[in-house]
């Protein structure tokens, strides 16, 4: 491969901007190609951004052997087969979340890169890439809190019922669910990253508010069991009056941190040299620059999730998240919803970590 890199990104709904957006910013790369069902949306994209090619058929992209990377920003149940099929295309991925809206099409994703190891693989998580998160983690992992004994996650937001008027929000067979798998997934998986993994969970979902217009849940609350054996809480709704809040606390023998729209709203330690230790971390913690008009809940770190994954490409490395890595919550959001539809506890698969290393070609 040519230090030059082209891309592919296939579905032109809100999130392909970004995306765009992001390539544009790493040297060397090009974006050659967008796709989309709808052919106006995908003309139109094409036009905004002066990508050379537009086309209605992902597999016309694919076929065209200078594109070295796809984006798949698809609707959920669609990109199984768009990930495998990029993979035999011999085609580097990034994929949106959710991975995928049934258990089994994320075994399929899974199986399809390990069919194809030299091939990098992500899946879009960008809140790893926030200071604040990583300092959380880290925080976590000396031991900072003592031991963890309950952590909690909030995302209340808001989805009114025009959300819900295209061609796959809140319809089971192509989203999946809604306020689980769509909505609150990066916070999930903020929480999983910064905890180190789910063990188990039991969860309940409902549709309190959007009755007649979704086939899925607007509300749901998840009790968690983490690996380390400490305990949590989910909370999430996208029938708030809130626009967007999210929130994530986290609480040990030896001090506690809560956090509100990823600022600190409470730091207290029983050794108060600790505690201003841990104040000023979070409060210096730093974020990439995000992509300018992307929207604010969207965080800060997509510009630089892409930016790791090409520079992951021409390393020979993998990405800082891996699609093995994004898959955890994945599996996090498809358990809490058997739990919900069989009322009972069900484990989660421990994270998984790839150790592919990729072909620069």
């Amino acid at each position: 491969m040519s230090n030059q890199i082209r891309v592919g990104v296939i579905g032109c709904g809100v999130i392909s901007a970004t995306h765009i957006e992001s390539y544009r910013e790493v040297e060397c790369v090009e974006v050659a190609w967008v796709c989309d069902v709808k052919e106006d949306r995908a003309r139109g994209t094409a036009e905004k951004y002066a990508v050379p090619r537009a086309t209605t058929d992902y597999r016309e992209l694919l076929a065209d052997g200078s594109v070295d990377v796809v984006s798949v920003c698809t609707d959920h149940a669609s990109h199984a087969r768009i990930v495998s099929d990029a993979f035999e295309a011999g085609k580097h991925v990034v994929c949106e979340k959710a991975l995928a809206s049934t258990s089994n099409a994320l075994d399929s994703i899974i199986a399809s890169h390990a069919a194809h190891p030299e091939l990098a693989f992500a899946g879009i998580f960008q809140h790893r890439f926030e200071g604040i998160n990583r300092v959380l983690r880290q925080l976590v992992a000396d031991r900072a809190f003592g031991r963890v004994l309950t952590s909690a996650m909030t995302v209340h937001c808001l989805r009114p019922n025009s959300y819900y008027e295209d061609d796959w929000h809140g319809k089971l067979a192509l989203e999946g669910g809604s306020v689980l798998i769509n909505q609150a997934i990066h916070f999930i998986d903020a929480m999983a990253w910064i905890m180190g993994g789910v063990r188990s969970l039991c969860a309940i979902k409902d549709n309190l508010a959007h009755e007649g217009v979704i086939e899925t849940e607007d509300t749901a609350v998840v009790a968690l069991r983490f690996i380390d054996g400490s305990v949590g809480t989910m909370e999430a709704t996208c029938a708030s009056n809130l626009h967007w809040e999210h929130s994530l606390a986290i609480h040990g023998t030896l001090g506690a941190v809560e956090m509100r729209n990823n600022k600190p709203t409470k730091v207290r330690f029983a050794d108060k040299q600790a505690e201003q230790h841990v104040k000023h971390l979070l409060e210096t913690a730093d974020n990439p620059e995000g992509v300018a008009g992307a929207r604010s809940h969207y965080g800060t770190g997509h510009k630089a999730q892409i930016a790791d994954f090409i520079d992951a490409i021409r390393q020979g490395r993998r990405p800082f998240v891996t699609g093995e890595m994004a898959a955890h919550a994945n599996q996090i959001v498809l358990a809490a919803y058997r739990s919900a539809d069989e009322n009972r506890w069900v484990d989660v698969p421990a994270p998984m970590e790839d150790a592919a290393v990729v072909s620069t070609r």
